[in-house]
C-alpha cells in the first residue's frame, strides 16, 4: 500500500516543474469573480505515508522477537527506501515468505495502518506544505481529496494536515473523505470528481495515482492536472498526454 515501484513517467526538468507550480499560484488569483480551487490527495501525493509502515514494521518486529527471530530482526531494521507499494512484495524483500508469517503480518499492519493513531508518521513530501499555503494566500480554496475514510482517519488526517503546517480549519479549506472503509478509491474518486466543481473554479489538481489523474482531467480539461511521481498502485494505466509529472513541489 505504501513505499517505490519500478514504473516511473517522464517528470518535468527542475526548471519546468518551477514554472509549473508559480503558474498554478498565480492561476489561485480569483478572477471574474469565481472562487479559485485547487485539489490535493494526501497520500503519495502532499504525504509521505511510508514512516506510518515502517513504524508498523518495527512493531511487528518487536512482537515477534520470540517467534520469529530473523525474520524480527529484519523487520525492525526496515527502513522507508526498503518499502514497496504492496506491503506482501515488501515482506518478501525482508524475507517475510512463509504464508501464515504473511497473513498474520498483514492483518498487523492493517488494523493500524487505516487508524487515525498512526497518521502523524507521515511526513510531508518536499514543499508541499509551502507551496499549499501559497495557494492559500494567493486565494484559492484548498480541497483535500483523499481516498482515507472518515469514520477511521478523519481526525487523524486533519492533525496531521495541521501539524505538517497545511492550512486546514480555516475558511477556505475543505477535507473530504470516503465514507466507508470498504469503498474503492477510484470508485470514490470517480464519483465525487464532478461535486469538486461546487466549491468553485478547479484551476489545479494534484495526485500520485495515474488512474485518478485521468478521471479527474477528463472532468476538468482547463485545470492544471499533475501526477507525483512518488508512488502508485502496479498496473496503473498509461497517463493522458496532458497530465504534467513532478517529484515534489519544490519551487
Amino acid at each position: 500500500m505504501t513505499g517505490s515501484q519500478t514504473t516511473t513517467f517522464p517528470r518535468l526538468s527542475a526548471h519546468d516543474q518551477k514554472a509549473l507550480l508559480d503558474q498554478v499560484v498565480l492561476r489561485c488569483r480569483n478572477e471574474g469573480g469565481r472562487t479559485s480551487v485547487v485539489v490535493f490527495d494526501l497520500d503519495g501525493t502532499l504525504m509521505d505515508n511510508r514512516p506510518r509502515t515502517t513504524t508498523i514494521l518495527r512493531e511487528l518486529g518487536l512482537a515477534w522477537r520470540e517467534r520469529e527471530p530473523a525474520a524480527s530482526a529484519k523487520l525492525e531494521a526496515a527502513q522507508s527506501g526498503d518499502l514497496a507499494y504492496l506491503l506482501t512484495d515488501t515482506l518478501a524483500r525482508l524475507g517475510v515468505t512463509r504464508t501464515e508469517l504473511v497473513r498474520d503480518a498483514e492483518i498487523f499492519w492493517r488494523e493500524r495502518f487505516f487508524t487515525d493513531g498512526y497518521l502523524s508518521h507521515d511526513v510531508e513530501v518536499a514543499g508541499a506544505s509551502a507551496f499549499a499555503r501559497a495557494c492559500y494566500e494567493a486565494g484559492a480554496i484548498l480541497v483535500y481529496f483523499t481516498g482515507r475514510d472518515l469514520p477511521l482517519m478523519g481526525l487523524g488526517s486533519f492533525a496531521s494536515l495541521r501539524d505538517l503546517g497545511f492550512p486546514i480549519g480555516v475558511p477556505g479549506t475543505e477535507l473530504v473523505l470516503k465514507p466507508d472503509a470498504n469503498m474503492p478509491d477510484e470508485a470514490f474518486k470517480r464519483m465525487s470528481g464532478p461535486d469538486l466543481g461546487r466549491v468553485g473554479r478547479v484551476v489545479a489538481i494534484f495526485d500520485n495515482e495515474p488512474g485518478n489523474c485521468n478521471v479527474l482531467g477528463q472532468h476538468f480539461p482547463d485545470a492544471a492536472t499533475v501526477l507525483l511521481d512518488t508512488q502508485h498502485l502496479p498496473g496503473a494505466p498509461p497517463l493522458a498526454p496532458a497530465i504534467h509529472v513532478i517529484s515534489d513541489f519544490r519551487r
